[in-house]
């Protein structure tokens, strides 16, 4: 087996989270990169390790697009080969299940839990694999907007990533019919091998998810498909802001937008920018530096 490598640094728990939440914002995050963080003693639960696999030797890029993850100052990033270890396997087990609601979601590595909502996602594939603060917190709001009774008889997932928030939605509301898309066409062959190892099926009917490669709501399909009664937008504050006309309007009146990726100094402006197009806020969670808004959209137009 050939020699892998990490880079290491001990964090507060904040402050790993803060970073793994801020990789799965960055649209070209190279792939090879695969993070993980965990609490390094039980009994201080406060004090993690925030680990950086790599398949090969660390370079100057890799050290700097690591420590740009860190708001401020970056810790010391320590480089460290992990000899005759497959490297894939080894950072996969190092990412333990989460549970968001209803949802429990693991790497293969892990068992499944009977008793939830089970979701696999590799590790590997770094956009959206539920370890970050705004996926999870994607996962409990659509936990609670089910358990408050919202009935979705279409939904999107703009941005999707590993196809996690979609195959979620579709768990939730199993007969609707179910969108996804995101901008990198790499996601297809994810979310591809995803679906399948989830028991999704891919096609336009019912039950089904149908994906296409897409920058935000400009594409003939999503448009052809609106409008939605719920729509999922886990990307950046900066461009859901700026999507908000485009959002609300591919939504039904009286419609669902969960929208994610805004730190809660950053919710003011991206409210502000729905409201203008008549969407109020139902419900917000906060996930560390993070919110999850559930906005509702006017029912007259």
């Amino acid at each position: 087996m050939s020699a892998s490598w990490k880079l290491r640094a001990e964090v507060a728990k904040p402050v790993a989270e803060a970073a793994l939440a801020a990789q799965e914002l960055v649209p070209d995050w190279d792939a090879d990169i695969v993070l993980t963080a965990c609490e390094i003693d039980e009994q201080h639960p406060d004090d993690w390790l925030f680990e950086a696999w790599l398949p090969h030797e660390p370079t100057p890029a890799d050290h700097e697009a690591v420590a740009a993850l860190f708001a401020g100052d970056a810790p010391d990033l320590v480089a460290e080969q992990v000899p005759d270890t497959d490297w894939v396997t080894e950072s996969q087990q190092r990412v333990t299940p989460i549970r968001a609601g209803r949802f429990h979601v693991h790497t293969p590595d892990h068992p499944a839990d009977p008793d939830a909502v089970d979701l696999v996602i590799p590790a590997s594939q770094a956009f959206g694999t539920g370890q970050h603060a705004t996926t999870a917190g994607c996962l409990a709001m659509l936990d609670l907007m089910k358990r408050e009774g919202a009935s979705i008889r279409h939904h999107a997932d703009i941005g999707t990533g590993t196809g996690l928030l979609a195959f979620a939605a579709m768990r939730l509301w199993p007969n609707a019919l179910a969108t996804a898309s995101d901008i990198d066409p790499v996601c297809a062959g994810v979310l591809a091998d995803n679906a399948a190892s989830n028991g999704v099926s891919l096609g336009g009917g019912r039950g089904e998810l149908l994906f296409t490669v897409a920058d935000g709501m400009n594409d003939p399909l999503l448009q052809a498909r609106a409008p939605f009664d719920l729509l999922i937008a886990n990307i950046l504050a900066g461009p859901l802001a700026e999507m908000a006309e485009d959002l609300c309007a591919a939504v039904t009146p009286g419609g669902s937008i969960v929208l994610a990726g805004l730190l809660e100094t950053q919710e003011a402006r991206v409210r502000a920018a729905y409201r203008r197009q008549g969407a109020r806020l139902a419900r917000r969670l906060v996930k560390g530096d993070w919110s999850i808004l559930w906005l509702r959209t006017s029912r007259i137009r």
